[in-house]
């Protein structure tokens, strides 16, 4: 990047592109966070599960992001690690309530971070703890223990607690997720 482009960029005259990828079991909730960006007129009242994937467009702060909803039925879980090489950002999502399954998550999310496109890049990485406010989830910290965030240390990651039907803690995770790819961005 030039010095002008530098110059357009820190003076927040010019928007920045970036490609995040969402991922999680199915019926984590994926679909639902990414609704609350769209415009009013094109919400949707009912979501439905994903089949393969879709795409989003939306703006965070300075940044206009691509989002690549990816469908977290086994069966496409394969089609992921498609999308990873373009990835500037990930939003896992975490069904807390679904303490069984836990333990998928952790292999998806290690055979993730293992991926030759994501293992030696430095993608920043959103964890939703989503549907706290059903009585069964586990906390946010509860979460990032079954998982064992603590001990991933090559990446800049960060767990929200959320609500996908009322956007709560959705807004905050997106903008910390933006922050860091444009940090990610400037170095490059």
């Amino acid at each position: 990047m030039g010095l002008l482009d530098r110059l357009v960029v820190f003076l927040k005259i010019k928007k920045r592109q970036a490609s995040v990828l969402v991922v999680g079991l199915d019926n984590s909730g994926k679909s639902t966070i990414l609704n609350h960006f769209k415009p009013d007129e094109q919400k949707s009242i009912e979501i439905v599960p994903t089949i393969g994937f879709s795409v989003e467009t939306f703006k965070i702060k300075n940044l206009n992001l691509t989002a690549f909803d990816m469908s977290g039925q086994g069966r496409y879980r394969n089609l992921w690690e498609h999308y990873y090489q373009d990835a500037q950002g990930i939003i896992f999502v975490i069904d807390s309530t679904d303490a069984l399954r836990m333990v998928v998550v952790k292999d998806e999310l290690e055979l993730l971070l293992q991926h030759k496109d994501i293992k030696n890049r430095s993608v920043p990485i959103l964890f939703f703890a989503n549907k706290m406010d059903l009585r069964d989830a586990l906390s946010s910290v509860k979460v990032s223990h079954a998982l064992g965030l603590d001990s991933l240390c090559t990446k800049s990651w960060h767990i929200c607690s959320s609500n996908a039907v009322t956007g709560e803690g959705v807004r905050e995770g997106l903008e910390w997720l933006s922050e860091q790819i444009q940090l990610n961005l400037s170095n490059n």
